[in-house]
């Protein structure tokens, strides 16, 4: 009978202990599970911060590119040539960067070639070449133009010009013809410009890309005053 209790109580206590390493197998369960919960909850919380980030860029970049278009927009124009009073410098089609602050730091220099609006008119640009400045005395004869008496080189024309006349310009004020001399409507028809309509100075071709260049005024060549000329 002892040894039947002994067998009963050792029975016992190996439930118990059954049952104790059954609670903290259990536990240690719980405890792995909820670790593995934390451990997943984890990458949720970065992919939110991931996102919120991802729209800031988005925003910041999105406000910069706006910053940037806004400067561009303030010190600069880009304008189509629609006309051939320009030939064969600027041809139809070619699209040209304009600097509208050239004259708000610097003045216009004889062959500079500006863009301004026809008679102050804002939808209606045209594009010439700079002839003559303030105070300056303009001569077109025999198809020779003379600034202050000095007859110029310009290999840039389509052709010499087959009209004549004579102009003073205004304090001001241009004096500017198109390059394609016999096909342009300009000063020798309607008189010298306003500083006040000019947008810039046109500096570089940029479309077509195969005749991207700048506009260099290096081909506008004095010659010495004739004798006799005024």
């Amino acid at each position: 009978m002892e040894q039947n209790e002994n067998l009963i109580e050792d029975n016992d206590e190996s439930k118990a202990l059954n049952v104790t390493e059954t609670t903290e197998e259990s536990e240690e369960s719980d405890a792995a599970e909820t670790i593995v919960e934390v451990e997943i909850a984890e990458p949720d919380g970065e992919k939110k911060k991931k996102g919120k980030s991802f729209w800031r860029e988005m925003a910041e970049t999105l406000i910069l590119a706006f910053a940037l278009f806004l400067i561009l927009n303030t010190i600069t124009a880009r304008v189509k040539v629609f006309n051939v009073s320009m030939q064969p410098t600027l041809k139809q089609g070619y699209l040209l960067l304009v600097n509208k602050l050239a004259y708000k730091f610097g003045e216009p220099q004889h062959g500079d070639v500006v863009v301004f609006h026809y008679n102050g008119i804002q939808d209606d640009d045209y594009i010439k070449r700079v002839v003559g400045l303030p105070g300056d005395l303009i001569e077109i004869r025999g198809g020779v133009v003379r600034v202050n008496g000095s007859a110029i080189t310009e290999p840039y024309i389509a052709d010499v010009p087959n009209y004549s006349g004579e102009w003073t310009v205004p304090e001001n004020e241009l004096f500017v013809l198109g390059d394609n001399r016999n096909n342009s409507s300009d000063s020798h028809q309607w008189g010298t410009i306003k500083m006040d309509w000019v947008v810039g100075k046109a500096v570089l071709i940029y479309y077509p890309f195969s005749e991207a260049r700048m506009l260099s005024v290096d081909n506008f060549v004095y010659t010495a005053p004739e004798a006799g000329s005024k």
